[in-house]
């Protein structure tokens, strides 16, 4: 354990293990080395000197412990600000405002420009008292810069998919109201359904976008109706067999009688066409849709407690094992192209917000299997 050996006089009680045998922090003697913690911590005592360097720290600033410890704190740990102000000298801990109790996380920089978060507090044996103790936690920004490298793909990612159909849009525009008169009205109709369907296409994009800003802020609001879950499946169907595909492509299957349920209805429709959108176009042979009641929804609950699942299967290759943890986030999209690869990530963010559950696996026939299951009980105020 990397701390130092000082201890002030008085500081060993009856039944208590000496301060100096204890790491900074734990009066309790709970024998936590700070090794084991996951963060870095650097602790400095009232003279500002390191006595406490864990291996977090190490790894964070790659800076021996054995280097750190008995230094003033800001030749161990130089850190400056983002305008490169060095950040002991602009928050002077130890001859400060004495009501300061600490200084929030913020980014700031090694020697080098490595980036690290840092957290400071400020430990008083009295309101107002002199430093007795600077707690320095260290945190690296890996799990930042995945946050900014996923943000910075959601925007290439829709940049990439409105270029498409605005460019489209634009040119029949521009060539319609260029050349009107030389167009049969076969070909100017031809360019219009196209300039609506990529409106369209730009409409459900940006749909896409405000449910994931919803779902991950958590206010993705679910308006419950009674819902026909199976009617609303063969909606979806006879909508595809309509657009050309044959209608023994499809297997409805709805177990009778089945409890009411109460969802948003709009939202359910979404997940439904997500789902049968992937077995249609990534899927092959029949595609079976199951609809089904289900005692409980989690183990332990009444039996009253009831639950409807819809599973979607098909009988193409599937999801290789290895992709199976990865189908519900951001932007994948499977062995084929296509899209914007937010569709499943947003069907689980509806799935949760109803308090239901949503796994994927292997079909029967050896395709993709995705089963959603939803709580039926009426909401509160009906009850």
């Amino acid at each position: 354990m990397s701390v130092g050996t000082s201890s002030a006089p008085g500081a060993q009680d009856a039944g208590n293990p000496p301060a100096a045998s204890r790491p900074p922090g734990d009066p309790a003697g709970l024998g936590i080395d700070p090794d084991q913690l996951p963060d870095g911590l650097v602790v400095a005592d009232e003279q500002g000197h390191v006595i406490c360097f864990n291996a977090a720290a190490e790894r964070i600033t790659a800076v021996r412990a054995q280097d750190a410890l008995g230094q003033r704190l800001e030749k161990a740990l130089p850190l400056e600000d983002l305008e490169g102000r060095r950040w002991w000298q602009l928050t002077d801990p130890y001859g400060g405002l004495a009501i300061r109790v600490g200084q929030p996380e913020r980014n700031l920089l090694l020697p080098g420009g490595r980036e690290v978060l840092v957290c400071a507090r400020y430990v008083r044996t009295r309101p107002t008292g002199p430093l007795t103790r600077l707690v320095v936690t260290l945190r690296d920004t890996e799990a930042r810069r995945r946050t900014e490298r996923s943000h910075a793909e959601l925007i290439a990612t829709v940049a990439h998919e409105l270029r498409s159909p605005l460019t489209s849009v634009k040119g029949f525009t521009a060539t319609l109201l260029a050349k009107w008169e030389r167009f049969t009205d076969d070909q100017k109709r031809l360019m219009l359904e196209t300039v609506d369907a990529d409106a369209d296409r730009v409409t459900r994009l940006i749909a896409e976008l405000l449910d994931i800003s919803r779902i991950d802020s958590g206010r993705l609001e679910v308006r419950r109706q009674p819902v026909d879950i199976g009617a609303a499946v063969g909606r979806h169907i006879q909508a595809y067999v309509a657009a050309g595909q044959p209608a023994d492509r499809f297997l409805l299957r709805v177990q009778q009688p089945l409890p009411d349920l109460w969802a948003d209805p709009d939202k359910i429709d979404q997940v439904l066409s997500n789902l049968l959108e992937n077995a249609v176009r990534h899927g092959e042979g029949t595609v079976t849709i199951d609809v089904t009641a289900t005692a409980s929804l989690r183990e332990g609950e009444p039996a009253e407690n009831a639950a409807t699942s819809v599973t979607v299967s098909d009988e193409g290759p599937g999801i290789p094992e290895e992709s199976m943890n990865r189908v519900f986030t951001r932007f994948w999209r499977g062995s084929k192209r296509g899209g914007t690869g937010l569709g499943l990530y947003i069907v689980k963010g509806i799935v949760e917000a109803h308090g239901g559950t949503i796994t994927v696996g292997r079909a029967p026939g050896a395709g993709a299997e995705f089963r959603f299951t939803l709580p039926v009980s009426a909401p509160a105020y009906l009850a």
